[in-house]
């Protein structure tokens, strides 16, 4: 099925999405891809509000624009590694059989799934600047996120208990 509706279904169920991309083996290839696809949009998104930023204070966008690439292409798929690394960790303390590569799928799928939030979130901030709307969207993004990283953790573990 094409990512973009296995988004979708994630909206609707998590778990259920996460064990069918488990069950389809053990795949490096998809979960980097899935991580850099979702820096990648989150970037994206960001560019409404670096404009913002850049006319309100004088900055230069390009610089602002570098900075952003530098850390989402460089900086934050080494912090998810080191989080899904952690996640591991912890799981494995109460179960085992539960592997690596399972933590950074649930991880890394739990955070394309939760792009769209973000996108969303990219906009507000980038066409209403800092406020009560602005607070509102980054809260149902983060809440997204944190419900289907812990719902895809649910599903690894049962799928290996």
């Amino acid at each position: 099925m094409a990512v973009s509706s296995d988004i979708m279904r994630t909206w609707r169920g998590p778990r259920r999405v996460v064990a069918e991309l488990a069950d389809q083996g053990r795949r490096e290839d998809r979960a980097l891809v899935w991580l850099f696809a979702a820096c990648g949009l989150i970037f994206v998104a960001q560019w409404p509000r670096l404009v913002r930023v850049a006319h309100e204070t004088g900055a230069d966008l390009t610089r602002l624009m570098t900075y952003d690439l530098l850390a989402w292409i460089f900086v934050w798929p080494l912090f998810f590694y080191i989080i899904a690394g952690l996640s591991w960790l912890v799981i494995r303390l109460f179960r085992r059989g539960v592997t690596a590569f399972d933590a950074r799928l649930a991880l890394f799928w739990a955070f394309l799934a939760a792009t769209p939030a973000g996108l969303l979130y990219g906009l507000q901030a980038g066409l209403n600047g800092p406020g009560a709307a602005t607070n509102l969207v980054g809260a149902v993004w983060i809440a997204a996120f944190l419900l289907f990283w812990a719902q895809g953790l649910r599903a690894v573990i049962a799928r290996r208990s």
